[in-house]
């Protein structure tokens, strides 16, 4: 399964939305109404799911789904 498939499925589970809300354009906080727990419980999900760590510098630079996406690729290549 494609990165940004599962990512979506993630996002859509912990922010109790359709997966069809979640694009890779979607800012996490503006677009979906994550707020920082979201935000942190959705990461936590991701990396358990991905086997990858965000730092917490790292975390802030996230605004985007795409932006998630991009980053756990680079992690898993």
């Amino acid at each position: 399964m494609a990165v940004f498939e599962k990512a979506k499925e993630i996002i859509a589970e912990n922010l109790s939305l359709n997966e069809d809300e979640v694009s890779m354009d979607s800012h996490i906080v503006d677009d979906l109404g994550a707020d920082s727990l979201d935000v942190m419980e959705t990461v936590m999900a991701l990396e358990e799911e991905f086997d990858v760590k965000f730092p917490e510098t790292d975390i802030k630079e996230v605004k985007t789904v795409g932006d998630l996406v991009r980053y756990i690729e680079g992690k898993i290549k």
